[in-house]
């Protein structure tokens, strides 16, 4: 692959994470503000709320951060890059686990909506991230 492509791929990647940042801290106020609006407390959405924006806006940050340093890449580069990408789809799957035992662990052992609401909302997240990484391995890996 040519060292303009991969920019160009990494640089989309980039924008994807960033509007997907974007897309949960709309809907993570969104929530907050029907919840707020409609005076219904429900510490399952409040807790996914909240985990929904703390990761969007981290997301945000990192993927803002990375889009700025994007460079041209040599071959040893284009490699740490896909080593980077292939550890990035492993902390995924770990996150969907963690928050899918978290939830079912709250919800079997103490009935804690609260963190069952918050599992739900790393489940979620880690499924989105394990998505647009396994699209952009798909690209760096050929």
């Amino acid at each position: 692959m040519w060292a303009d492509t991969l920019l160009r791929a990494e640089q989309q990647h980039l924008l994807r994470l960033l509007v997907w940042a974007g897309l949960s801290i709309v809907v993570a106020t969104a929530l907050a503000a029907t919840l707020a609006a409609k005076r219904v407390h429900s510490s399952l959405l409040r807790h996914f709320g909240l985990q929904t924006v703390a990761w969007g806006v981290v997301i945000a940050a990192i993927a803002t951060t990375n889009l700025r340093g994007a460079r041209l890449r040599d071959v040893a580069g284009a490699a740490r890059l896909e080593r980077l990408v292939w550890m990035n789809v492993g902390l995924d799957v770990g996150y969907v686990g963690i928050g899918a035992a978290l939830a079912v662990a709250a919800w079997l052992l103490a009935r804690r909506m609260s963190v069952v609401g918050a599992g739900v909302g790393i489940v979620v997240q880690g499924l989105a991230l394990l998505i647009l990484e396994l699209q952009f391995a798909a690209i760096v890996s050929r």
